[in-house]
């Protein structure tokens, strides 16, 4: 009986009857002809390697060039990136089985890192091996992020000013950490177009020079919730992009209240002084002559009309004399040592011995001691 087996196309011999599994692998180079061993090793190439590889990476601050984009990787050095590039890059033979593999790098100078790369595997039954050697070079740019920064680049201008005064250093301290802090949080994200390109102090505030539109509005919003006060936006033309796109810049201008928490003001409405506690929404404060909460109409808003008698801070300590019932106490006026009666707030101690004072031109009154606060 004779025997019918495969023979190689390409010396002639016979070759091993394959399984109907490999047979119907399409992953399988020869599918359908089956080379001998001999001739198989012939034109098997274990792993395929490029010849080289080029990374980009930024100069100043260390961000990698993958795709279309740069991708910030918090790397000092770039032999793990150069080790993640190889690997990506380097490809086994589908019909290797037990494939394993190393990385040994050696850097061998600033620019250059040479990834000797280690295979081995079965194929064919047949233990296999490999070493190839890849040069990784590192061309040093500067991404699109930093160079924006170096030519002063900005978006938005979010001005930081206040109505009939001029903003405290507190505000715009304030102001400043919040722009930072909404850059940083920005930044870690992943948005890379997130930078304050400059911080400058003017006669009537602060100006934030921000990267873009979303984030100047962002900071102003912020500034409007935190301390009160208005917004108002207006956008300039200033280019056109590579797509014929209009590009704007657009400037906040932020109005903070004229008052601020620890002003005291007189409203001239016959019932007293008011401390300011909060300038949020509608101005609300405390009666310096009954302590009874106070708060702006709607229509006033956070700036009702008032003249400004001082602050807190202004006020000075001074004896009290002696209380005179639930609403007057008698205290030493701090500028001529005479008794005077005054009206006693429901935030008077009657126990204390001494109590903060502002004298004004609307006339001597008792105020909260801020250490109780």
């Amino acid at each position: 009986m004779s025997e019918s087996r495969a023979f190689c196309p390409r010396c002639g011999d016979a070759v091993p009857e394959r399984s109907a599994s490999d047979a119907n692998d399409p992953l399988r180079p020869g599918a359908e002809v089956e080379l001998c061993d001999s001739c198989y090793f012939e034109d098997f190439d274990f792993v395929d390697a490029p010849d080289r590889i080029d990374v980009r990476v930024c100069s100043r601050c260390g961000a990698v060039h993958r795709g279309k984009r740069w991708v910030d990787v918090g790397a000092e050095d770039y032999t793990d990136i150069a080790i993640e590039e190889v690997s990506e890059a380097l490809g086994v033979h589908v019909d290797v089985e037990d494939v394993a593999w190393q990385i040994d790098p050696e850097q061998v100078d600033q620019n250059t890192i040479r990834m000797h790369c280690y295979f081995t595997g079965v194929v064919r039954g047949t233990p296999v091996d490999e070493q190839v050697t890849v040069p990784v070079k590192i061309a040093r740019q500067t991404c699109t992020r930093c160079g924006r920064i170096a030519g002063d680049y900005y978006a938005s201008i979010v001005q930081i000013r206040a109505e009939d005064r001029t903003p405290t250093t507190e505000e715009t301290e304030r102001a400043e950490e919040i722009a930072n802090r909404i850059v940083a949080d920005m930044e870690e994200t992943g948005d890379r177009n997130a930078f304050v390109t400059e911080t400058s102090e003017t006669p009537d505030g602060l100006n934030i020079k921000i990267s873009t539109n979303k984030i100047g509005k962002k900071i102003a919003n912020k500034m409007i919730e935190e301390f009160g006060g208005t917004v108002n936006d207006a956008e300039t033309l200033v280019t056109e992009d590579e797509d014929g796109n209009e590009v704007y810049r657009v400037t906040f201008a932020v109005r903070l209240p004229p008052y601020t928490p620890g002003d005291v003001i007189d409203l001239e409405d016959d019932g007293g002084p008011v401390i300011v506690r909060s300038a949020r929404g509608n101005l609300k404060g405390v009666r310096a002559t009954t302590g009874e909460r106070y708060e702006a109409s709607y229509e006033e808003g956070n700036s009702p009309e008032a003249r400004r008698l001082g602050t807190l801070e202004d006020a000075v300590e001074t004896t009290v004399v002696t209380v005179e019932d639930d609403n007057a106490v008698q205290v030493l006026d701090p500028e001529t040592y005479q008794a005077k009666t005054v009206a006693r707030p429901d935030y008077f101690d009657p126990d204390a011995e001494t109590v903060p004072v502002l004298k004004s031109r609307a006339g001597l009154h008792v105020l909260p001691d801020e250490r109780d606060d």
